[in-house]
C-alpha cells in the first residue's frame, strides 16, 4: 500500500477516529488505527467494540492495499511532521515507512486481518436533524449525566425519546436532572433508546455545529449509528430501562422568581471563591418580594448579596449545590430565566415557557 495526502487532511482523520482509541486494553489490535486505500477512497477506522468511528480523508492512491498502525504513534508524528505532503508506504515486512520533506519514520505495523471492523448494521428511517441543533443539545444536557464509575449505568448515558414530530433528551446523574425538548421537521416512528455519554461526548467534539449541514442518526436494536459528511459513529446502546422522568415533573409551584441570568452567575461565581475543592457548603437563596438574597458561609469566610427579581407567590428560603445551580444557568441562552419552587424541601424547576428546557436541582440542607 501507497498513498499521498496533506499533513492536514490526515491529521484531521486521525484525529477524528482517535476518539474510538481505548485508553486501556488487553487487545493491542485495539490500539491501531485500519488505513484502507481501496475503491479510490482513503479510510480511516478505529474500534475500541463499543465506540467505532470511519471516516475518508482526501488524497492519492499509489498502490491500494490496508494495514494498521498505533493510533498514538501516527497521531503524534503526523502532528510533528512538516506542513507538506504525507507518504504512507507498507513494504511486504509489515514495515511504514512514514515521509515528510526530508523527515522519514520506519514503524511496525500489524495485519488489517485481525482488526475488529464495525458492524455491519441495517440502516433504515434516519433522524435527520442539523449539526448544530444536535451539538447544542448535547452541550445543554451532558453536564448532568454520571461519571462512569456510578453503578447505575444508566445514570451514565442519556435518553433519546422520539414521539411523532419530537424529540426529548434527558440526562441525571441522581441530584439533578437536565431535558431538552426538540421540534422535528418531520413524523417519525417512536423510540427511546439510552445513549452512552463517551458516545455523546465524542459526536459534540467531531461535527461542525453548522446549521445548513445535517445528521443523519440511525437506530437499531444494540447501536445507534451517526452519519455526517464524511464520518460515520457506530456506538453500542446501554441495555435497560430508563427512569420515569416524567414523574419528577410538574406544572404545580408555590414561588415563582425571573432572575437577570448574568448577575444571578456573577455572583454564584463569587460565591464560589469562599468554598475549598471537594467542600460541599451549600448556597443559600432568600427569596422575598423583588429581592434574592444570596448567602454563603464557609471557614473561608461569608458572602451576602442581593439581587432584584420578579416575584410571584410566597416567600421561600431554601439551599442549592451552587454547582447545579450555574452548570444549568450557563448553558441558558435567554437573558432572564425563570426559578419555580414548591416548597424548600422539594426540587426547584428552571424552565421556559415554551418548554423546550427544563433543568431540576434537588434541594439541600442549609443547617
Amino acid at each position: 500500500m501507497k498513498i499521498v495526502c496533506s499533513k492536514s487532511e490526515l491529521l484531521n482523520g486521525v484525529q477524528i477516529v482517535y476518539k474510538a482509541v481505548p485508553s486501556k486494553t488487553t487487545m493491542t489490535i485495539l490500539e491501531c488505527i485500519l488505513i484502507e486505500a481501496t475503491d479510490g477512497r482513503i479510510k480511516l477506522t478505529a474500534n475500541d467494540t463499543e465506540l467505532g468511528i470511519e471516516t475518508y480523508i482526501e488524497g492519492n492512491i499509489i498502490e491500494g492495499g490496508s494495514i494498521c498502525i498505533d493510533a498514538r504513534m501516527l497521531q503524534e508524528i503526523v502532528r510533528k511532521l512538516p506542513d507538506n505532503d504525507i507518504t504512507i508506504n507498507i513494504d511486504n515486512n509489515m514495515e511504514a515507512e512514514i515521509t515528510c520533506e526530508k523527515a522519514r519514520f520506519n514503524i511496525n505495523c500489524k495485519s488489517a486481518d485481525d482488526f475488529s471492523y464495525l458492524p455491519q448494521l441495517e440502516k433504515e428511517n434516519p433522524l435527520i436533524v442539523s449539526q448544530f441543533t444536535i451539538k447544542e443539545v448535547i452541550r445543554q444536557t451532558i453536564f448532568s449525566i454520571a461519571p462512569d464509575t456510578e453503578p447505575n449505568k444508566m445514570m451514565t448515558g442519556e435518553l433519546f425519546e422520539i414521539k411523532q414530530n419530537k424529540l426529548r433528551i434527558a440526562s441525571l446523574d441522581g441530584h439533578r436532572l437536565s431535558i431538552r425538548n426538540i421540534e422535528l421537521n418531520n413524523d417519525y416512528e417512536d423510540k427511546r433508546v439510552i445513549v452512552p455519554g463517551k458516545t455523546l461526548n465524542e459526536i459534540s467534539k467531531i461535527i461542525s455545529g453548522d446549521s445548513d449541514k445535517d445528521i443523519s442518526i440511525y437506530f437499531t436494536k444494540n447501536h445507534i449509528i451517526f452519519e455526517f459528511d464524511e464520518t460515520v459513529v457506530v456506538s453500542r446502546l446501554l441495555e435497560g430501562k430508563y427512569f420515569n422522568i416524567d414523574q419528577m415533573l410538574t406544572s404545580d409551584y408555590e414561588t415563582k422568581f425571573i432572575i437577570n441570568k448574568k448577575e444571578f452567575i456573577e455572583c454564584i461565581d463569587r460565591s464560589l471563591l469562599l468554598i475549598k475543592e471537594g467542600d460541599k457548603k451549600p448556597l443559600s437563596i432568600d427569596v422575598t418580594d423583588n429581592n434574592i438574597a444570596v448567602k454563603i458561609n464557609s471557614s473561608l469566610g461569608k458572602l451576602d448579596e442581593d439581587i432584584d427579581i420578579e416575584k410571584t407567590g410566597k416567600d421561600v428560603k431554601m439551599g442549592f449545590n451552587p454547582k447545579f445551580i450555574l452548570d444549568a444557568l450557563r448553558v441558558i441562552d435567554e437573558e432572564s430565566v425563570s426559578f419555580y419552587i414548591v416548597n424548600a424541601k422539594a426540587p426547584c424547576f428552571i424552565r421556559d415557557d415554551e418548554g423546550s428546557y427544563i433543568y431540576l436541582v434537588l434541594p439541600v440542607n442549609t443547617r
